[in-house]
């Protein structure tokens, strides 16, 4: 091979590898956007699709791959969530996002990105980012706002930028941002400390264990919700359980009915902590927690199989 070659070989495999590692961080917005991470590998195996259906001179001509990537994705992600209203309007009771094991890659955003002076200072923060409670929050919210906010807020994309991605103005884009980031703050509390929630999540799975109500109605709210999903595959609550108390007898008598067959093992739920339910070894539900004011103020039990993938491969 002349030096020629190996020149525009090497050129070749560091444009290919460049490509390949945009792909972590564009599942990360992906999942971010649809609150579901089969639904964000299928948008960014679309993406992919798009750039290696360009010739080589066509992919050559665009001066940022990584910026053309979530471009495409971004757009691709929209189109999703237009659909997802209407299949999510026929789902089998309660929709909650996919929960996703352990604080992974999947957290981190752009690369370098810089906070803008000019931007509030109470910008979403990454861990709050894949937080249960911040991607339910995300679910009232229309896609463009959707977009907006976790475009500048997580990944520090500038308003122009964002811009070109939505086919809107700056000025818009910086709009949807604000409307979205007040909507995001005035449903949801203060985050507990780490190591709060996760002494009170330990609390309750022992309470729970012990089949002691009195015991859990302590540990929730008085005004406390439980949700579950089990997708019409399998059986689970189908409206929201209000009010502690009801919360603490509904648990007890799931504990009842197992006869100690099913085990509980405290596990980090995107980014927090909870609990994963196994029974002989599988994963058959994941819970997550939100925290406030010192009690435990919502509960979302995800048992839909589809979306314990991630806690049940190898």
């Amino acid at each position: 091979m002349t030096d020629h070659a190996k020149s525009r070989h090497d050129e070749s495999d560091a444009g290919l590898d460049a490509i390949i590692s945009e792909r972590r961080r564009l599942i990360g917005l992906a999942y971010r956007l649809l609150g579901s991470l089969a639904e964000a590998e299928d948008a960014v195996q679309e993406t992919y699709t798009r750039w290696y259906a360009m010739s080589r001179q066509q992919q050559d001509a665009i001066e940022s791959p990584g910026a053309w990537l979530t471009t495409v994705a971004t757009r691709v992600c929209l189109d999703l969530l237009g659909s997802a209203r209407v299949r999510r309007e026929r789902y089998m009771g309660e929709w909650i996002p996919e929960p996703l094991p352990e604080r992974t890659d999947w957290i981190s955003g752009r690369p370098g990105a810089a906070t803008d002076p000019a931007d509030p200072a109470d910008r979403v923060t990454l861990d709050e980012s894949v937080s249960m409670a911040f991607l339910v929050a995300l679910e009232s919210m229309s896609p463009a706002q959707r977009v907006a906010l976790i475009l500048h807020d997580v990944f520090g994309y500038p308003f122009a930028e964002i811009a070109g991605i939505t086919g809107r103005t700056p000025a818009a884009c910086r709009e949807l941002a604000s409307s979205a980031r007040r909507r995001a703050r005035a449903s949801l509390p203060p985050a507990a400390p780490a190591a709060h929630q996760a002494r009170l999540v330990r609390d309750f799975k022992q309470a729970w264990d012990a089949q002691d109500i009195n015991a859990l109605v302590r540990l929730l709210a008085p005004g406390a919700t439980f949700t579950a999903d089990g997708g019409g595959v399998v059986a689970a609550a189908l409206q929201p359980i209000e009010g502690g108390e009801g919360i603490a007898r509904y648990l007890t008598d799931l504990a009842v009915r197992a006869s100690g067959s099913l085990t509980v093992l405290e596990r980090t739920v995107n980014g927090r902590a909870g609990l994963v339910i196994e029974h002989e070894g599988v994963t058959v539900a994941v819970y997550a927690f939100d925290v406030a004011d010192d009690r435990i103020a919502r509960i979302w039990a995800v048992r839909n199989p589809d979306k314990l993938r991630p806690w049940t491969a190898g």
